[in-house]
């Protein structure tokens, strides 16, 4: 999958951000996100279209990592800012510390690629979540892949 890179969002995550974000949400991100995330925050895919639950989905834009979203002109795509906006429908469980289902990516007409940590904290799936069929803790989601990168082989 290629990136226009005009539309990478800056600056570019670090390290430290990565386990920042990691210990709130109480996950391990996988290494390949994070690889793709250093180069890519933001970005805009140039053909971004997969197939999943019959279905061909369009991604708009991969979600970015800020230290201060609110200083970026970019900060609504923010994955922290979507997660807080969708937060009771990314979970089926409302004593929840941390992050179930981790939106990274916007797709066309609402829903969003997540990674989805529910049955492993270390090795998420990857996810469609569904906006209009979910409800508050009742997330629906869509199977696409076992990991990050054979999502990324199958975006066409």
């Amino acid at each position: 999958m290629k990136i226009d890179k005009s539309t990478i969002t800056l600056p570019l995550p670090t390290d430290e951000l990565f386990e920042r974000k990691e210990k709130f949400w109480r996950v391990k991100l996988p290494k390949d996100f994070v690889d793709f995330m250093k180069e890519n925050n933001g970005g805009r895919p140039i053909d971004g279209a997969f197939k999943c639950n019959n279905h061909e989905y369009a991604i708009d834009r991969f979600l970015c990592l800020l230290r201060t979203p609110r200083d970026n002109t970019l900060g609504m795509y923010d994955m922290d800012v979507t997660l807080t906006q969708l937060e009771d429908r990314l979970t089926d469980n409302e004593d929840l510390i941390g992050a179930d289902i981790l939106p990274i990516a916007v797709l066309f007409a609402g829903d969003f690629v997540c990674l989805d940590f529910r049955e492993d904290r270390e090795n998420p799936k990857v996810v469609v979540w569904n906006h209009e069929e979910s409800a508050e803790l009742e997330p629906i989601t869509y199977f696409i892949a076992n990991t990050f990168s054979e999502f990324i082989s199958k975006v066409e």
